[in-house]
């Protein structure tokens, strides 16, 4: 997986969001992929690539542990990242619920909710080397 490098991604067109929200998980439920990135990034701004972010959602959602995650961590890559995933651009956090998402030189991923000074200042374009894309419409158009 090619990272993804000095790009901001700013909210959905059709996104409803005013603000950054914490995305919530109904009582009972498993938590969301929205949920899991979102503590995972909040918790560490700029620590996590792409592929850091996709391998820490699934093992998460499928319930392992810290220490199987670890000892299997080559098997489940490769299983894992055998077939495509989709970028931040489809992810519900700038689609649904209100979060910039900015790939650092690195590839290192933050979130910046689209009500912050950090966010206007990436979404309009005048920090220098940073590409704004915006994220992926939640509805089809026509």
């Amino acid at each position: 997986m090619k990272p993804i490098t000095n790009t901001f991604v700013v909210i959905a067109p059709d996104s409803p969001a005013s603000a950054g929200t914490a995305p919530t998980t109904k009582e009972g439920a498993s938590p969301t992929i929205a949920v899991i990135q979102h503590e995972l990034l909040t918790a560490a701004p700029y620590t996590l690539t792409l592929e850091d972010l996709i391998f820490a959602t699934h093992v998460r959602r499928s319930g392992l542990s810290a220490n199987e995650a670890k000892a299997r961590a080559g098997e489940i890559r490769d299983a894992l990242f055998a077939k495509p995933h989709p970028c931040m651009r489809a992810s519900p956090l700038p689609k649904k619920h209100g979060w910039g998402v900015h790939h650092d030189a690195e590839g290192r991923i933050a979130i910046y909710g689209v009500e912050t000074a950090a966010y206007q200042r990436f979404a309009d374009g005048s920090i220098e080397g940073i590409s704004v894309v915006a994220a992926m419409r939640t509805k089809r158009v026509g």
